[in-house]
């Protein structure tokens, strides 16, 4: 989400409560469950799950291997949910051309530096670049190039238009030139 008028620009950052990452999240939870009953209903010699006869797995050594899947697919699991619950990566950017400052706000990990806040001048700024790496796993980074603090991370996306758009957008409200890697 953004906020334009003509001295301000604010952009809203989603973070990590993304519907993909919900579904990776709930898809990983459920798949690393069922490798577990699996594991315990061999070791049990019982059907925990019906769908499965437990008497065609041995526990030594397929139910030992799907139990330990299950449990570290369950860590991982517990990793995504967390990171979505702490919301991790949100928060904004904010340029005021009028007061000639600019604010990168981040929430990140619990501790001590939860609070990513990253304040400049805008007459520091020097380009806005973008980096498009292609292949099997395209990634494009949005880049702020600032000095004295080197290149910051804006956003990251699989999408080539929307990357564009942010880098042409943010770069005519900064007046900076537009660099492409």
């Amino acid at each position: 989400m953004t906020w334009q008028s003509e001295h301000l620009l604010i952009e809203l950052i989603a973070g990590a409560r993304k519907k993909s990452n919900f579904c990776w999240a709930f898809i990983l939870f459920l798949g690393s469950l069922g490798f577990l009953l699996v594991g315990i209903s061999s070791y049990l010699d019982r059907n925990l799950i019906s769908l499965f006869a437990s008497q065609q797995i041995n526990f030594f050594p397929q139910g030992i291997v799907m139990s330990f899947y299950g449990i570290a697919g369950l860590f991982i699991s517990s990793y995504l949910w967390c990171t979505i619950l702490w919301n991790v990566g949100s928060g904004y950017d904010l340029f005021d051309r009028k007061k000639g400052i600019g604010c990168i706000f981040r929430w990140g990990f619990p501790g001590k530096n939860r609070r990513i806040l990253l304040r400049f001048l805008m007459k520091d700024i020097q380009s806005v670049r973008v980096e498009v790496k292609g292949g099997i796993y395209p990634r494009h980074v949005l880049y702020l190039q600032i000095r004295g603090q080197g290149s910051i991370p804006l956003i990251r996306t699989a999408e080539t238009q929307e990357i564009e758009k942010k880098a042409a957008k943010l770069g005519y409200f900064l007046r900076v030139p537009i660099e492409v890697f």
